[in-house]
């Protein structure tokens, strides 16, 4: 989901799906902390008209310094 307009208090649809509650559409988001996993977002670079996308990588349980090591390699 690349960033929409700031007026906009969230998507109505995404990938041709309703978006019926403002927390549906982030509930791809959800099941890493509810299993208790470590996660964390980057950047992945620009669509087509210029926006930034991020990309959420998600550790193995207790996996915390393993996920932070990767974040750290990403961004150099």
């Amino acid at each position: 989901m690349f960033p929409f307009d700031v007026e906009t208090h969230w998507p109505r649809e995404v990938a041709d799906r309703a978006m019926p509650t403002y927390h549906r559409w982030m509930e791809c988001m959800i099941y890493a902390s509810l299993a208790g996993l470590p996660a964390a977002g980057v950047p992945a670079g620009f669509g087509p008209q210029g926006l930034p996308m991020g990309l959420q990588l998600i550790g193995r349980p207790r996996g915390d310094r393993a996920l932070l090591e990767l974040v750290a390699a990403f961004a150099d």
